[in-house]
């Protein structure tokens, strides 16, 4: 597992709906509260050394579970805000963290690509016991679509995704070929002054600019690799599934008109945010409010 550091949240600190002030379990802005309790919990999947954090309300509901897919260097610290946004308005949560990310086993991220992260999605949403909407956020996006080819969800919402082959430019040879084994945030432009990056995403605060460097962990190169190239997915698998893309205006990674040209070839609802950056639209401080209001107008409308 990468270890996130001395500064890091414990995955099994408690935490209550009803906590004073702005600040959530971990000491920096948080959403608003509404004074509902919230329960946290885990789900641990042995036998492929996953970690799941899990946020329930504190009455049990009727609506759908929510299974969370992190990106390239992420972890379930990526989703806290929305676990909590989400818990308190009757949702449980369940963000899981891929296979040598964050608080899973760690593993040689030689061995790990696209494949291994798909089943290890997989394998979350079948501890689950029910079928989930899943949200998934840049690759996780991606490995959202892999897992609803192949089990039942109820719903998609893909944040800032990364695109399928079949609405993907071709990406130039070189660039495929140069990335490592194994990379961290310095591939991704996350490895500079705190405050030029904040620059560069100006709905963070440069606490959340902060906090995002401190948890990234390190990458699959093949699992980036396979992304470049383009990974297959199977659109007549998916119909009938509630589906929302987000889009996100200023968005360095994955370009607002990518999540657009997605959006349409899935046939799929589309909300873009224009002053949003790709970890804005999940982890801002001032941002990710805007983003999770949409979600659950999504979800309500059908009734998740």
């Amino acid at each position: 597992m990468e270890t996130p550091g001395s500064g890091a949240p414990s995955p099994h600190d408690g935490v209550d709906g009803g906590m004073n002030g702005a600040h959530g379990a971990n000491g920096y802005g948080g959403p608003r509260m509404l004074g509902r309790p919230v329960r946290k919990d885990e789900i641990v999947i042995e036998e492929r050394g996953l970690y799941v954090e899990s946020w329930l309300p504190e009455r049990r509901s009727r609506r759908r579970p929510l299974l969370l897919l992190h990106g390239e260097l992420g972890g379930s610290w990526l989703w806290e805000r929305y676990l909590l946004y989400f818990a308190q308005r009757g949702w449980e949560g369940h963000a899981l963290n891929l296979r040598a990310h964050f608080w899973s086993d760690i593993q040689d991220f030689e061995e790990l690509d696209l494949d291994t992260y798909t089943a290890d999605a997989i394998a979350a949403a079948e501890a689950l016991g029910r079928p989930a909407v899943v949200i998934g956020h840049g690759m996780g996006a991606l490995l959202a679509l892999k897992l609803a080819e192949q089990r039942q969800v109820h719903g998609l919402v893909l944040l800032s995704p990364a695109l399928p082959r079949p609405v993907r430019p071709d990406s130039a040879s070189h660039v495929v070929r140069l990335v490592p084994s194994r990379f961290r945030r310095e591939l991704l432009g996350w490895a500079g002054p705190p405050d030029q990056i904040q620059k560069q995403h100006p709905d963070l605060t440069l606490r959340d600019v902060m906090r995002v460097q401190h948890l990234m962990g390190a990458e699959s190169g093949a699992a980036r690799r396979q992304m470049l190239e383009g990974v297959p997915v199977e659109r007549d698998l998916l119909r009938g599934v509630p589906m929302l893309v987000v889009g996100a205006g200023v968005d360095r990674m994955f370009p607002e008109p990518e999540s657009e040209r997605l959006a349409a070839w899935l046939g799929a609802e589309y909300q873009p945010f224009g002053a949003h950056s790709h970890y804005g639209l999940v982890i801002g401080e001032e941002s990710h409010e805007q983003v999770a209001d949409a979600i659950r107008g999504f979800l309500e409308h059908h009734r998740l």
